[in-house]
């Protein structure tokens, strides 16, 4: 079965439970779901700590993933709690191809309705030739 982009939406969105920690940071203020490959669903939140310690929702969510085995990612969205669609950050876009080169061909949605394969986000990686 298809996930809609608008039910991956509400999944993600479903997560975002934002708590004010110590010195101003926060805790799940951005929510990812993912699909698998295998069509599995995982999700995740950000975590914001000082000293550049915390994680984008996306770590999270494919951390999950990967904690079962699953490394390709067929579909993936991050929100706030308002259901605003964030792209991913660079490192977010480098963590998905490093976790595996096939996720090139991953549907990420950019905004609620408009999607585009991680390859069109990260055109160059960083290892295109060395190996």
């Amino acid at each position: 079965m298809e996930v809609t982009n608008e039910h991956l939406i509400e999944k993600a969105q479903s997560f975002v439970k934002s708590k004010k920690m110590r010195h101003g940071f926060t805790t799940a203020d951005c929510g990812c779901a993912l699909v698998s490959s295998s069509g599995k669903m995982y999700f995740g939140v950000s975590i914001d700590t000082p000293s550049s310690i915390g994680f984008c929702a996306e770590h999270s969510a494919i951390a999950a993933a990967v904690t079962n085995q699953e490394f390709k990612i067929k579909k993936i969205v991050a929100v706030l709690e308002d259901g605003t669609v964030l792209p991913p950050c660079g490192r977010c876009r480098e963590f998905m191809y490093q976790i595996d080169s096939d996720n090139l061909d991953t549907d990420v949605l950019i905004k609620k309705d408009r999607v585009v394969k991680l390859k069109e986000l990260l055109p160059y990686p960083w290892d295109e030739g060395l190996f």
